[in-house]
């Protein structure tokens, strides 16, 4: 497909013919995935099959060697650097969550806020009322508004989690990647995070790389299984599930 005919698509994350070698090694190859706006997709499959790599093409930390990497039918991802592709409004949160574990879970948002506005302002000047509610707003969402006051450092593992996919939203991201985002997680932490994550889609496009097969079941209405570097089979969780190229190099283990 030449840049021209993609222009069309209404797709907000467009790759085609991603190929991606580290020695020798294909991490990713003739990779192709469409993610529309509001979408909710999971990413699946074994390890080494392509997922870290795929995020890190999409964020600017990977070049690919060939293939196109285009954010809302304009943008060109493989000539921009990492800077520039989070100000297009992709956020990416890590497998470990990092939050600033001396500040409040409020001030942790507040720095997300006023990091994304690139004038480096100090925790101590005046937020505007509407930055309040949004900070408000997001504390609701990500269910910590009891725990406002309290220091990052203190929170559970999965609070720390929804605390850093809060810090992402205040960035008002058009595409969020999460990785692993229930990993090591309880139940019922996991099935909050399904509930976040449920309730973000529409809003923004999310991108789930996850093994937590009940998890992926809640959330996603896509499924993309990856394998040896190019999508092995996608569509709905059941449709997956029950397709046997999937069951013999990913289910069945």
């Amino acid at each position: 497909m030449s840049m021209t005919e993609h222009r069309s698509t209404s797709a907000l994350l467009y790759l085609s013919g991603v190929t991606v070698s580290f020695d020798g090694f294909k991490a990713l190859n003739n990779l192709s995935l469409l993610v529309e706006p509001g979408e909710m997709r999971a990413i699946i499959g074994p390890n080494g099959a392509g997922k870290t790599t795929m995020m890190d093409v999409v964020t600017g930390k990977t070049r690919p060697d060939e293939g196109e990497v285009v954010f809302d039918g304009k943008a060109d991802l493989t000539k921009l650097d990492e800077a520039d592709i989070a100000t297009l409004g992709i956020g990416r949160k890590f497998q470990k969550p990092t939050v600033f574990e001396q500040h409040s879970v409020f001030e942790n948002l507040e720095l997300a806020m006023k990091a994304d506005k690139r004038a480096r302002k100090s925790l101590s000047a005046r937020l505007a009322s509407a930055d309040v509610d949004r900070i408000a707003e997001t504390l609701e969402l990500i269910q910590l508004a009891d725990a406002y006051q309290r220091p990052a450092g203190l929170l559970s593992h999965g609070e720390k989690q929804w605390l850093e996919i809060g810090m992402l939203l205040m960035q008002e991201p058009r595409l969020l990647l999460l990785d692993e985002p229930v990993a090591g997680m309880t139940d019922e932490e996991t099935m909050r995070t399904a509930e976040l994550c449920l309730s973000l889609a529409g809003r923004h496009s999310v991108v789930v790389v996850e093994h937590d097969m009940d998890f992926i079941a809640k959330i996603a209405r896509t499924v993309t299984v990856l394998h040896e570097g190019s999508v092995l089979a996608e569509g709905s969780m059941d449709a997956v599930q029950a397709d046997p190229r999937v069951i013999e190099v990913y289910l069945g283990r």
